[in-house]
Formats: C-alpha cells, sequence, structure tokens
C-alpha cells in the first residue's frame, strides 16, 4: 500500500513562498513519476506539476511556470514544490500524487487519471 503524505502548507501574503513537501510510504520511489495538483473551493482539480523518477523530465501549468518549482530526493522519499511569488488565485488544497511506472519511462504525466495514489491534501491559503 502507498501511502503520500504532504506537508508545508500554511497562510501567507501574496508574493511569499512556501515549500511543500510529499513523503512516500512505498519500497521503490523510483518506480514512480510524482505530481501536484490543486484544488480551490468550487473548481475541479488541476494540475500544477509532474516530475519524472529521475527528476529530469518536468512538466508545469502555465499558471505556474517562472514561480513553482517541483523537484525530487529519491533518497529520501520525497517530492517538493518550490512556490513562489504566490498570489491570491493559487489558493487552494494541494495534493501530491505517485505513477506507478509499469516500464522504465521519463514520463510526467499531467492528467489526474493517469496517477494510481494520492494524498490527503495541504491547504494553501494566500492574502492579498
Amino acid at each position: 500500500q502507498v501511502q503520500l503524505v504532504e506537508s508545508g502548507g500554511g497562510s501567507v501574503q501574496a508574493g511569499g513562498s512556501l515549500r511543500l513537501s510529499c513523503a512516500a510510504s512505498v519500497r521503490t520511489f523510483t518506480s514512480y513519476a510524482m505530481g501536484w495538483f490543486r484544488q480551490a473551493p468550487g473548481k475541479e482539480r488541476e494540475f500544477v506539476a509532474a516530475i519524472s523518477w529521475t527528476g529530469i523530465s518536468k512538466a508545469y501549468a502555465d499558471s505556474v511556470k517562472g514561480r513553482f518549482t517541483i523537484s525530487r530526493d529519491n533518497l529520501k522519499n520525497t517530492t517538493y514544490l518550490q512556490m513562489n511569488s504566490l498570489k491570491p488565485e493559487d489558493t487552494a488544497v494541494y495534493y501530491c500524487a505517485a505513477d506507478f511506472l509499469y516500464a522504465v519511462s521519463e514520463r510526467s504525466p499531467t492528467v489526474a487519471g493517469d496517477y494510481d495514489y494520492w494524498g490527503q491534501g495541504t491547504q494553501v491559503t494566500v492574502s492579498s
């Protein structure tokens, strides 16, 4: 059973920064591509960022490009989302997700349906 636990959420003012972490309880972390999604009240869950198992391939939503950075530490079984220049529209619950790789691939999926496991989410609130 894969467990993903997010942390690092909180409340910040616009222009501030937060760093989210996602700790994965898995036997082989490198068997998973990882992603971050978010869901604001009354809106559908949307893609934020994804990273391949090596960390080489990354993908970002246009709304966060240049402000957010996804990374991973395969020795610590942890994925990070560094969020800078935060805006009020970034307010949402942020979810970590894991995509099991059945074959060696540099995929960094951007579609929620591609992911097999999800964390419980962490709230990020950005005030103006």
